[in-house]
């Protein structure tokens, strides 16, 4: 044979390419058909993997609007910076105008003295008392409201201790004990969501994993007689991959639309009640690349859960 006939009998590299394509093609098509034919079992599976997805994701959609919500809030933690009391007002001023430039505080408000012991009258209803004092015992005061960042608690202490550094201040204290609390309960409720996310992608794994397990005990006949006729093991294990990924797929699906679906039954109540407090806060759900990575996520555990069922199943299945 010559060189141009065994050029001509071999296949070309696009040639091979396009059967390997259409070859992939028909097994997922196949895959999909075989969800069809058991339409009860694999609704069932899908519904089970849909509830376990859309459970940690619903809870992170619910916690990230909290955290737009409490956004809008006026932060109750703030430092109270008292100035020595041979502070002029026009030095009370420079500090304020200094500490407004500082992107990490959100307000400053100056408070002198006079104003400081006028609403301490008025609050306290000692201004009978207060009256009969020769000199004012109250110093001027900055109130800063610092821009709390949940990943960096820390950041407003080493804000206080900044101002408390700053001449002309003589202490800055600050509301740490309910800053610590806040963030505190920050972690614990992120931890939680990290441990249930964790469990229930574990869950849609073994559930996947099952089912696969399942069909291929179902298909042993078939797989046995595949591989007398020298099918590989890689050949074997592409549908089962594939129905995994239509697990996953299916099941992401569905999951995103049980989350748009709740977070819609939601959205009127909460709006109502948020008209309540004269807010405009609305639910919001996922968007488009959110809900994109979160399909990607479900058809990543559907692959991972087929093919450790498969690589554990199928060599035990060999011709006798």
């Amino acid at each position: 044979m010559t060189k141009a006939d065994q050029q001509t009998s071999s296949p070309s590299f696009t040639t091979r390419v396009g059967s390997y394509g259409i070859s992939h093609a028909r097994t997922l098509l196949s895959s999909l058909g075989r969800l069809y034919q058991h339409k009860l079992a694999s609704i069932m599976t899908i519904a089970v993997i849909a509830i376990a997805l859309a459970l940690p994701t619903g809870f992170y959609v619910l916690l990230k609007n909290a955290g737009q919500l409490s956004g809008n809030w006026d932060s109750p933690a703030k430092i109270s910076a008292y100035l020595h009391d041979n502070i002029t007002s026009k030095g009370m001023a420079q500090i304020a105008n200094k500490l407004k430039q500082d992107t990490r505080i959100e307000n400053v408000e100056s408070i002198n003295a006079d104003e400081a012991l006028a609403e301490f009258k008025l609050l306290s209803g000692f201004g009978e008392a207060l009256d009969a004092l020769n000199e004012n015992p109250l110093p001027s005061v900055i109130v800063v409201t610092p821009i709390i960042d949940p990943a960096k608690p820390e950041a407003v202490e080493s804000l206080r201790q900044e101002l408390a550094n700053i001449e002309g201040v003589e202490q800055a204290k600050l509301d740490m004990q309910w800053v610590q609390r806040l963030f505190a309960i920050m972690r614990i409720v992120e931890r939680a969501l990290i441990v249930i996310a964790v469990l229930l992608a574990l869950a849609v794994i073994l559930t996947i994993g099952n089912t696969i397990r399942l069909d291929i005990q179902s298909r042993r006949a078939e797989i046995v007689v595949q591989k007398l006729i020298g099918a590989t093991n890689a050949f074997i294990r592409r549908p089962f991959l594939y129905t995994g990924l239509w697990y996953g797929l299916l099941g992401g699906i569905a999951a995103s639309l049980l989350i748009s679906i709740s977070l819609q039954l939601l959205k009127e109540p909460v709006k109502q009640l948020a008209g309540l407090y004269s807010s405009q806060f609305t639910l919001s759900s996922l968007n488009f690349s959110s809900a994109l990575l979160f399909i990607l996520l479900a058809i990543a555990l559907g692959l991972l859960g087929s093919w450790l069922a498969v690589s554990k199943h199928l060599k035990e299945i060999e011709p006798k």
